[in-house]
């Protein structure tokens, strides 16, 4: 009964992080006895105010590829800036061949951005922004992409700072 006390605030310590499935690919190889299948997955983890990571593991099986992909995740943990509900400015990336453009919206308008980027600004507590992925449709490019872009962001007061605007 004391062991179980003990996991307890460790789980739910975890358990403030969301966790959600981004990809799965099952790759095939074929030997001897017949097809061995193996996975990949990509596992995207966040707590909703800024903090959010995602892990890419492989393994024979689909449930420890993602368990692993969720650990990596939560070892990848970075901290983004963010003012209120939207980002402070526009921005435009590349990675690879991935091109990412995010522009701060208006209150009330919502998360408009395709599948991985939204779920990415959405578990990044992000609630008003408007992105666009063009170029490649590749999944694990276009969350390097979103990362990479929401990295380069810097708040209005640091902007000023390093401009020498008071």
């Amino acid at each position: 009964m004391a062991k179980m006390a003990n996991k307890n605030p460790q789980q739910k310590k975890e358990d403030s992080f969301e966790e959600k499935v981004l990809f799965v690919n099952r790759c095939s190889k074929v030997v001897k006895g017949g097809r061995k299948f193996s996975f990949s997955a990509l596992i995207l983890v966040g707590d909703g105010t800024g903090r959010v990571g995602y892990g890419f593991a492989k393994a024979n099986e689909l449930t420890d590829a993602i368990r692993k992909g969720g650990e990596m995740a939560r070892k990848n943990m970075v901290r983004f800036e963010i003012e209120g509900v939207t980002i402070p400015h526009e921005i435009f990336v590349e990675f690879d061949g991935a091109k990412l453009m995010l522009k701060p919206a208006p209150d009330g308008t919502g998360v408009v951005a395709g599948s991985r980027v939204r779920t990415i600004l959405e578990f990044a507590g992000l609630k008003d922004v408007v992105g666009k992925s063009l170029g490649s449709s590749n999944p694990i490019n276009q969350v390097k992409a979103t990362f990479k872009a929401l990295g380069m962001l810097r708040k209005k007061k640091t902007l000023r700072a390093l401009r020498g605007i008071s």
